[in-house]
């Protein structure tokens, strides 16, 4: 078995348009919740969203190019563009090493609606000829493999929420099995449109403050009202050590352990217990030979929904056992909105930040503890913590559940 190292990383989301200035904001707990602009909603009850603002594709590519992708599809490219770039490393000696997998929980949402309302009010022709691969979940990674060259494994997983983080995990696998060299792995999501807004409202599952934003979303409080739309993107350059030390690369983090489970409960609740979340905590230690103790830090799902909190807490005390009370714990979504399945690499390249620079972000507008919420959140103000070991959990509609274990790299 390989040991697997990140050697590069890149964003686009609320926050910021890469990844340092991601960074400085999530960590001064800059809020990035604002009114709608993509389209008007005034006559929606949610109105509000992470979107990223400043974020103009012509920037990175030609304005006919940028035309025929989806806004998914557009910050997949850039921040793989970006974790490239940071890498140093050109994908031109064995492509065929070389995997990219940038997944997506639903894919050019946007394209699909804009689609249907010209096939309603103006007929089949004139549907765009763009418009599959503009939609499809693979579409980013296939255009990051096109852009670049990389003729090994490409495709997109879609476990919802999970998306994000159990691309990474299987990226994991390929490189730790020797399968692969290196593999660009994260996610890209754009479901702020009229669709998306509206859907997830009707779940309930949504924020409605929209008066006072800057308030919202709470994680881990008592008086949480639910999730706050983002959008975005993350990826990582993943590599085995072997691989990254013959080039001569600097190394950032090792990617030391992944594991994934299934509630098995209900397609939206998660199971109020935590168990299968609590599963996915332990076997991610086990794959990375670390215990409880070890760790330092937990990027929390965090979506501020009452359900996925009170639940999420009782996996990681399930899972972690007395230890969990003394691990600083923050949802970091309470700055850059939940972006379905691109938040769990965001978080991920977060957890690698965290041991970087030894802070730790906050949960952002915690203001009321919830009895049965009772860890430590960070609540409000980063702190400055060592990190050596810090868990991402990502935990997906359709009770999906992935925990990447990320380790301050030692030779």
């Amino acid at each position: 078995m390989e040991r697997v190292v990140i050697t590069g990383m890149g964003t686009i989301n609320s926050l910021g348009l890469d990844t340092e200035e991601s960074w400085r904001n999530v960590v001064k707990g800059v809020s990035g919740v604002g009114p709608i602009t993509q389209f008007d909603a005034s006559d929606l009850l949610v109105r509000i969203a992470c979107e990223a603002r400043g974020f103009d594709p012509c920037r990175y590519m030609e304005p006919r190019e940028a035309r025929r992708r989806d806004r998914f599809e557009q910050m997949g490219l850039v921040a793989a563009k970006q974790a490239l770039s940071q890498s140093g490393f050109e994908i031109n000696r064995a492509p065929d090493r070389v995997g990219v997998i940038i997944s997506s929980a639903t894919g050019g949402l946007a394209t699909l609606q804009s689609g249907m309302d010209a096939l309603r009010d103006q007929g089949p022709r004139r549907l765009s000829p763009f418009l599959i691969p503009m939609y499809m979940p693979n579409g980013a990674s296939g255009l990051v493999a096109i852009e670049f060259g990389a003729k090994g494994p490409c495709f997109s997983i879609s476990s919802a929420c999970a998306s994000g983080a159990d691309g990474i995990g299987a990226a994991w696998q390929l490189v730790r099995n020797r399968d692969l060299d290196a593999v660009l792995a994260g996610a890209s999501e754009a479901t702020i449109c009229r669709l998306g807004v509206a859907a997830f409202d009707r779940l309930g599952a949504m924020s409605r403050h929209n008066e006072d934003y800057t308030t919202t979303p709470r994680p881990f409080d008592k008086n949480r009202d639910g999730l706050v739309m983002g959008e975005g993107a993350a990826v990582l350059v993943l590599e085995s050590l072997s691989h990254a030390k013959n080039r001569g690369a600097e190394i950032l983090a090792e990617l030391a352990g992944y594991a994934a489970s299934a509630d098995a409960f209900h397609v939206t609740a998660p199971a109020e217990d935590g168990a299968g979340g609590a599963l996915a905590i332990r076997r991610a230690l086990e794959a990375a030979r670390a215990v409880p103790e070890e760790v330092d830090y937990i990027n929390a799902h965090g979506t501020a929904t009452q359900l996925n909190d009170l639940s999420e807490t009782r996996a990681i005390k399930a899972a972690l056992g007395p230890t969990a009370y003394h691990i600083p714990v923050s949802s970091t979504k309470a700055m850059t909105g939940h972006m379905m399945g691109a938040t769990g690499a965001l978080e991920a390249i977060f957890c690698v930040l965290a041991i970087r620079d030894g802070v730790i972000p906050p949960t952002l507008h915690y203001e009321t503890p919830d009895p049965d919420c009772d860890l430590d959140y960070v609540p409000n103000q980063a702190r400055e913590k060592r990190v050596r070991l810090a868990l991402s959990n990502s935990f997906g509609f359709g009770g999906h559940n992935a925990v990447l274990v990320i380790r301050e790299f030692r030779p």
